[in-house]
């Protein structure tokens, strides 16, 4: 698999860290089924973990 850019690692990042902010939120307010709330979870979990492994985040030499 090729390795993405640091600014796709960062939209990637971003979307997880917000769908998992969001169900928490959402499972404050409403009453979310367990389906649901696990989702969001692994959707927001899997995408923070891709992130991570296949993310370009090497760091700049002098």
């Amino acid at each position: 698999m090729k390795k993405t850019t640091k600014r796709k690692t960062l939209i990637l990042l971003s979307i997880g860290i917000l769908i998992i902010a969001t169900s928490q939120v959402c499972s404050y307010y409403f009453a979310l089924p367990d389906l649901a709330r696990g989702s969001f979870m692994g959707i927001g979990v899997g995408l923070l973990l891709t992130a991570l492994i296949f993310g370009n985040m090497k760091p700049a030499r002098r």
